[in-house]
């Protein structure tokens, strides 16, 4: 079997470092975590190019649906140009209709100004209704990778419809609610190339109180552990030793 591949969504410099030291792959780069992942900051890229490990930017202008307006097409556009120019490895897209289907004609724009850059769609396909045909969107499309939790609330919940989307010419990598201790079952269940996890914990309460009362952190506020990270990388490993080759 080949190397699993790691992915650790991070959303600042100590998740950049602790996600490298605990053997991680690659990186999703994002801000604000807690709200399931926005557009990184600039200096955050900057930070990301700097390191040792590949960074896919989350494209998402703003909390919320996945239902764009012009102008925050227009935003998205700018942003994977950031993106380029800062040179990171590439994208993280994702684009709904009303009724919860993938949006063609915004991804196919996005798709097409990520020209060179390496593209995932990110999970606006698990409020898709026919995940099927949102695979074979994807495939003609060129996006070659999809993260997804099987359109429930954690991946292992949502393993059936992540075994119906698997497909020969697009990557399904699980995530949401992944760790060290159940990533066994995604590879029983599927054809597991790539893995996405954020291997965080909670972070102490802020010294000063009002860091939290005054809104500055939310009281849910995590961290990626890098502990989580080497024991997520060892359990994958172990998978790949006891799998047959070929």
């Amino acid at each position: 079997m080949t190397r699993i591949i790691l992915e650790i969504c991070v959303d600042d410099a100590a998740g950049l470092a602790a996600a490298a030291s605990g053997g991680a792959d690659r990186i999703e780069l994002c801000a604000a975590l807690a709200l399931g992942g926005l557009t990184p900051s600039a200096g955050l890229m900057a930070l990301a190019a700097e390191g040792p490990l590949p960074a896919l930017a989350m494209i998402r202008p703003r909390a919320g649906d996945f239902i764009w307006s012009g102008a925050e097409v227009r935003a998205m556009r700018a942003e994977i140009a950031a993106v380029r120019a800062a040179g990171l490895a590439g994208v993280v897209i994702g684009a709904s209709r009303p009724d919860g289907g993938l949006d063609e004609a915004v991804l196919a724009d996005l798709v097409a100004m990520a020209a060179g850059l390496d593209v995932t769609l990110h999970r606006a396909i698990d409020l898709a209704p026919d995940p099927e045909a949102a695979m074979e969107l994807c495939a003609r499309l060129g996006i070659r990778r999809v993260l997804s939790s099987g359109g429930a609330r954690t991946a292992a919940e949502g393993i059936e419809r992540l075994v119906r989307m698997q497909r020969p010419d697009v990557s399904v990598m699980p995530g949401s609610g992944i760790t060290a201790a159940n990533a066994a079952l995604f590879a029983r269940r599927l054809k597991l190339t790539e893995i996405h996890a954020s291997c965080s914990t909670p972070l102490p309460a802020a010294a000063d109180p009002r860091i939290t009362g005054f809104g500055f952190q939310p009281s849910a506020a995590r961290r990626t552990d890098a502990g989580a990270v080497r024991a997520l990388r060892t359990a994958l490993d172990q998978i790949e030793a006891a799998s047959p080759p070929g």
